[in-house]
């Protein structure tokens, strides 16, 4: 090859890779992980608030120190004695309290607990608790602390007389990671004028499928919730406007029960996702957002979303497994052959409420379906989506309560504080195997098999629902799980998935390319 024909394929190259670089929609988006603000806590507002309520007891002030020892870092334990002695108390009711590195506000009374013990006279434990209940679920880790506390049908003096069916369960989540959505409904809500003077700033507001009371104490965000129906009351279900008392009676009763400053936390960036350079031969994708024409509210769309909110292992064992509707397209198509390619199903119509949906209504998370048997299998009972084991995506904590059909496992760690969400398995199964609040769970450890339950048995087809909420200031907060899945799934087949339509012509066009190149310069094309 002469000069002057390597001098034009150079040129020629470079003029594709600068065209397929400029292709508008022609490349994949990047995949990122969330971004995450770090909270400082104000830690001498918190033992300023803790003198006050202890002091409310002096036959009890004297156990705790304020005076911490100087030339120790602020988050050294040894700076905040009274802290210590505080979560040395409380940790035989609430286990591991002192690992929260925000203030642990809970609906406790230590101060009279302390006291009635040193009587000798101590009262059973909901009377320290507001008529709550022991803690349904307390778990803390080093991004904050999560609670859940019932009030049992008939409990609490004072409040409306109705005697609700089951247990009302009070969430409370404090946090020292926020993570950073862009959220339409966002910061919204009324003002609690009954508890103006205790929290100021409060926002009471009712979001997906639960009511919510958003205060910032401490520099620290929380937010108390309870589930509820927003409309009017029913037999066995509680309306909103019936939660209000309840929530408001949470709240009056809550102190300072425990937690511990900890080496100051930073924010942390929005960063390209780690995913396999090997290229799958089979496994495909449309692309995020991309749903069924036609199958959102009010034909509001999907929404496109490029987070990997955390890198987890795949909910099912193994593969081969479909994401795809399981309520809309045409049965050979959407919902019956083949696995691939992917379709995103989060804001399909539904009556749940999902504000990262432009109707404001949608799914919430993704519909996973095991491959199906082979035709000519001999083995067909040995595929049966019954027999497709759902695994733990990471090491967490179980939060489910008896006869529940959903089985949340949640992440606390120093750079996460994510909830993943399991559907549709047996509940009798999930009792059976003591999938229940406080249960610890390893990473592909089994906790349950594909099913198809929805208030009973056979109420759906054989697939798993999974969702994911991450903790901002309005609370837990559904986002769209499909980018996580897709690269969960390419760690499990160790090989990276193709994007519907987004191929650039890089190899035809160079095809096609380079011989013209060489006949153009030894003369051969005019």
């Amino acid at each position: 090859m002469n000069t002057r024909a390597v001098r034009l394929l150079r040129r020629s190259l470079t003029a594709l890779c600068l065209l397929a670089a400029g292709l508008t929609g022609a490349t994949a988006e990047e995949f990122r992980t969330p971004s995450i603000t770090a909270i400082r806590v104000e830690w001498r507002a918190v033992l300023d608030q803790l003198r006050t309520e202890i002091g409310s007891r002096p036959a009890i002030a004297s156990r705790f120190t304020y005076a911490g020892q100087r030339r120790v870092p602020a988050w050294d334990a040894r700076a905040t004695p009274a802290l210590v002695q505080l979560n040395a108390i409380n940790a035989s009711l609430f286990a591991g309290i002192g690992r929260s590195p925000v203030p642990v506000l809970l609906p406790f009374d230590t101060a009279g607990y302390l006291d009635d013990q040193a009587d000798g006279t101590p009262l059973p434990l909901p009377r320290y608790q507001a008529d709550f209940s022991r803690a349904d679920l307390f778990h803390a880790g080093q991004a904050g602390y999560d609670a859940v506390f019932s009030l049992q049908p008939g409990a609490g003096a004072g409040l409306p007389s109705r005697t609700f069916a089951r247990p009302v369960e009070v969430q409370i989540t404090g946090s020292i990671l926020v993570y950073d959505l862009a959220d339409p409904l966002g910061s919204r809500g009324e003002p609690v004028k009954a508890l103006a003077a205790l929290y100021p700033g409060m926002r009471r507001f009712i979001r997906e499928g639960y009511v919510r009371y958003a205060f910032t104490r401490f520099g620290v965000p929380y937010v108390v919730s309870i589930q509820c129906l927003d409309s009017t009351p029913r037999t066995r279900r509680l309306a909103c406007r019936e939660a209000y008392p309840i929530a408001e009676r949470f709240l009056r009763a809550l102190r300072i029960a425990g937690g511990q400053p900890a080496q100051p936390r930073y924010d942390i960036s929005s960063e390209v996702a780690e995913r396999p350079t090997a290229v799958s031969p089979d496994f495909s994708y449309y692309p995020g957002g991309d749903i069924i024409t036609r199958s959102s509210l009010r034909r509001g769309g999907g929404r496109a979303d490029f987070a990997a909110y955390s890198q987890i292992r795949f909910p099912l064992e193994k593969g081969p497994a479909a994401i795809r509707s399981q309520s809309f397209g045409r049965k050979n198509s959407e919902i019956g052959r083949g696995v691939y390619p992917w379709r995103d199903n989060f804001c399909e119509a539904r009556s749940f409420q999902v504000g990262q949906c432009a109707a404001g209504f949608g799914h919430q998370g993704q519909d996973i379906r095991p491959a199906p048997c082979l035709p000519n299998s001999n083995s067909a009972s040995s595929c049966h989506p019954r027999k497709q084991a759902v695994v733990a995506v990471r090491d967490g904590i179980v939060i489910r309560a008896l006869k529940q059909q959903a089985a949340t496992l949640q992440i606390n760690t120093s750079n996460e504080h994510i909830r993943f969400r399991y559907m549709h398995m047996n509940p009798s199964a999930l009792d059976a195997d003591g999938i229940l609040n406080g249960r610890r769970v390893a990473e592909g450890e089994k906790i349950g098999v594909v099913s198809n339950y929805l208030d009973f048995p056979n109420g759906t087809s054989y697939h798993l629902h999974f969702d994911i909420q991450v903790f901002t200031r309005d609370g837990w907060i559904w986002v769209n799980p499909y980018t996580t899945l897709i690269a969960s799934y390419e760690r499990l087949i160790r090989g990276r998935g193709r994007e519907i339509g987004t191929d650039p012509p890089i190899a035809a066009a160079v095809a096609h390319a380079l011989p013209i190149a060489l006949r153009r310069s030894e003369g051969r094309e005019n």
